[in-house]
């Protein structure tokens, strides 16, 4: 995260979120809305989600040791999937319990002006951390639409930091209808159900970030444009015949894995195949720069349908 989009993403939704916590705190306590306090601690969540999304971040730029040979690049998905739980645990799973507790004990508003007042705000300061989301995800998102980009983003902090201000947004909103309509009403019912809305809302979102950082940690490959773009640079040159087979990983959102079994000639000498290893090499990091660690395995490949395969070279079966 080093090209600090997501780093300026995060800073700003932190910033919003850490003065909206405060005013929506303050307004639930002299109003008693608890649409108002469930957006508090959702806001006080979102803080802490950025924290622990900076935080990942750092320890992601530690160096390689004996006991984690390639790194610590996946440390964010770690903490973004951290994320997803907080997001769950504190914000939807509370909201739901305070949604259902106002249900059970309603009660009017106290300073009904209030809460209107902070929410307003509140969605103004919050527009401007998703536009500040928007712009930096734009630098990377290319042509990809935005479902494309958050299901295929190999840096996770973006996409988490756009759908916790989407949802921040639309709680908001949630909230302003609840509070609105308990004023025009005069019942607090409608207080409680906006609060459950604000549950289901972010156990909804909670469980997406969920689904999709788990996929990161289980492990990715490479996509299908810079596996296609690999396999290319490979065969763009002379030294070698063809791939009988490659697998892919991300190491951490900035470094790709390459792991391939390729054919060279059998008649080749070891120093024109180490020769030729270096130059394929040198052709997948042009080719795809985010792919550092790679690893060439040069063979012989034989149709494994042959009745007499040379005796100097290694059938590889089913690999065709």
């Amino acid at each position: 995260m080093s090209a600090s989009g997501g780093n300026k993403a995060i800073v700003a939704a932190l910033l919003a979120n850490l003065g909206i916590a405060v005013t929506k705190f303050v307004a639930w306590a002299f109003s008693g809305s608890s649409s108002m306090l469930a957006e508090g601690v959702h806001s006080l969540a979102d803080s802490g989600n950025q924290g622990l999304l900076l935080l990942g971040g750092r320890k992601a730029r530690k160096d390689a040791t004996e006991e984690h040979p390639f790194g610590y690049g996946r440390e964010r998905y770690v903490y973004a999937f951290v994320v997803s739980i907080v997001l769950f645990s504190i914000g939807g799973v509370f909201s739901l319990y305070e949604g259902v507790n106002k249900l059970q004990d309603p009660h009017p508003l106290e300073v009904p002006w209030l809460p209107i007042v902070v929410l307003i705000v509140a969605m103004i300061l919050e527009s401007f951390s998703l536009r500040t989301a928007i712009i930096e995800s734009n630098h990377v998102r290319g042509t990809q639409t935005w479902v494309q980009f958050v299901r295929r983003a190999k840096a996770p902090e973006l996409p988490v930091v756009l759908l916790e201000d989407i949802a921040a947004l639309l709680g908001l909103v949630l909230a302003f209808l609840g509070v609105s309509l308990t004023i025009l009403t005069g019942n607090p019912i409608w207080d409680a159900v906006g609060t459950l809305a604000i549950g289901v809302l972010l156990v909804l979102v909670a469980i997406i970030l969920g689904v999709e950082t788990k996929s990161l940690l289980v492990g990715e490959g490479a996509g299908a444009k810079d596996a296609a773009a690999i396999k290319s640079a490979i065969l763009a040159g002379p030294e070698t015949r063809r791939i009988i087979h490659m697998k892919t990983l991300y190491l951490g959102p900035d470094e790709l894995l390459v792991a391939a079994k390729l054919s060279f000639d059998a008649g080749g000498r070891f120093s024109e195949v180490a020769g030729a290893i270096n130059t394929v090499e040198a052709r997948i990091r042009q080719a795809v720069p985010v792919a550092r660690a790679i690893y060439l395995e040069p063979d012989v490949y034989v149709d494994p349908n042959l009745a007499n395969p040379p005796t100097d070279a290694i059938v590889i079966k089913g690999l065709e």
